[in-house]
């Protein structure tokens, strides 16, 4: 094993572990961030009687009604989609990059950043196919409030009901609601992200200082992508049980 093959396992292995501490530590926050976006949405599905008056109410109402561990609901799937995501973003930019990449040196800075923009675009809308329906899987666990509910059940009794569940309603095109605006966003970051980070690396970052970074540190932008695609797309999500 090469140096530099030691050194992306050494870290995706970290960065794995850190999502896990991270993410976990998160999702509390995460848990009542989508319960607020998704309200009014719950509402009208008699999955909430009565809308959250804020972000401590929303976290007393969730401790009182649902119990301590449903701040964790659908963090399951949160930290499983850390490391394929980061194994396949990787795998398809290097593929893509081998199709649109070019050389600096020979096409110009221009090229150069389009290739890597093109590059990490594909790579970026590539990922998602394959791992959206956990992200799919996620929210619908998250914005299941059990106590606020109207008949007070729970539609899913976790991660793999879910699946049986849009499965057998809708089939496979139930997992991929909301894959649309998804899509447009994940290809938009991906496609900045790498087109800035591999046009600027070798200028910026040089020596000691490109060895630094870290795969965990790319996950940032990302987080934030997700919170604003959230909110809008989970109205298509609904459809697929109570339509």
């Amino acid at each position: 094993m090469t140096k530099q093959s030691e050194k992306f396992s050494a870290d995706f292995v970290m960065g794995g572990m850190a999502a896990l501490v991270s993410k976990s530590a998160a999702a509390p926050i995460e848990r009542v961030k989508l319960l607020l976006q998704n309200q009014g949405e719950m509402i009208k599905r008699g999955q909430l009687k009565r809308p959250y008056m804020g972000v401590g109410d929303c976290f007393k109402r969730v401790f009182r009604e649902e119990g301590v561990l449903s701040f964790w609901r659908g963090n399951q799937a949160n930290v499983i989609r850390y490391f394929p995501t980061q194994a396949f973003n990787f795998a398809f930019k290097g593929y893509f990059k081998s199709i649109f990449g070019c050389s600096k040196e020979k096409d110009g800075y221009l090229k150069y950043f389009a290739g890597n923009v093109a590059s990490g675009s594909a790579a970026g809308a590539t990922t998602s196919l394959f791992l959206y329906h956990l992200d799919y899987a996620r929210t619908r666990l998250g914005t299941d409030a059990r106590g606020s509910s109207v008949n007070g059940q729970r539609q899913f009794r976790g991660i793999l009901d879910v699946y049986s569940k849009t499965l057998s309603s809708d089939g496979i095109a139930g997992l991929y609601r909301g894959f649309g605006i998804s899509i447009i966003g994940i290809t938009l970051y991906r496609g900045m992200y790498f087109g800035i980070y591999d046009t600027m690396k070798p200028i910026v970052l040089v020596g000691s200082l490109e060895v630094s970074i870290s795969i965990s540190e790319k996950k940032n932008m990302f987080n934030i992508i997700c919170t604003i695609q959230r909110g809008v797309y989970f109205r298509m999500y609904d459809r697929s049980i109570h339509s």
